[in-house]
């Protein structure tokens, strides 16, 4: 198919969802176009609707092809790949898609507590019981790459869509703090939030002026 695929973003700063495929194309190496939607605003249904009738984003188009959520237009840009997107092995795809399915499921307490802003550092929120559980878990799947270690720094060795899907999670951490995590974990984090690949996305997010009042927790 020709001509670059169009991916229609909400704000950088605040929509996670937005960024996952983003950070993935960018691995693989796709160029995409973007249309920025801002959140939270009156108009922003109708905006989102002229591409895809869910009214949210992201939403990726690709000539006559229109693709909705995160996960869908990850799998789509992989294969626009070579499949590059996922582990080659099997069993370790499986295990990505695993962990890819747990994030677009679960967490929802981390979520909903620490909502991800990437232009906050130092926030500090209320912990509960929910939200170490959840920290808990993120802190095993960040910490257990030992058995991928000597192919590359990310979950799987090389960069997949299990990573892309974990970025807004470590861009969380970043903002709220570390408090639960293995020094493997963390610098898991520091990689993923300073990867280079990123950097685009960080500086037009700190670059963004609005502030969306409930996306700003913590202090």
């Amino acid at each position: 198919m020709n001509g670059r695929p169009l991916l229609v973003i909400g704000n950088r700063n605040y929509s996670s969802w937005s960024l996952r495929p983003w950070i993935l194309a960018q691995h693989l190496g796709i160029a995409l176009d973007i249309q920025r939607i801002v959140l939270d605003t009156p108009t922003f249904h109708a905006e989102v609707c002229r591409y895809w009738p869910g009214g949210r984003v992201p939403v990726l188009i690709h000539g006559a092809l229109v693709i909705p959520e995160s996960i869908a237009i990850m799998e789509y840009l992989s294969e626009l790949a070579d499949s590059l997107g996922w582990p080659a092995e099997q069993q370790e795809r499986a295990h990505a898609r695993a962990l890819a399915a747990e994030m677009h499921a679960g967490f929802a307490t981390l979520r909903s507590l620490c909502p991800m802003n990437i232009r906050a550092t130092g926030r500090h929120v209320t912990s509960t019981t929910a939200l170490a559980r959840d920290i808990a878990r993120i802190n095993a799947i960040f910490s257990d790459r030992s058995h991928a270690a000597d192919r590359g720094p990310w979950l799987f060795g090389h960069y997949s869509a299990a990573d892309a899907m974990y970025l807004p999670v470590a861009f969380r951490l970043r903002t709220y703090g570390y408090e639960g995590l293995s020094s493997q974990a963390i610098e898991y984090v520091e990689r993923a939030t300073s990867d280079p690949l990123a950097a685009t996305w960080v500086r037009d997010a700190q670059a963004e002026t609005e502030v969306i009042e409930h996306e700003e927790v913590g202090h």
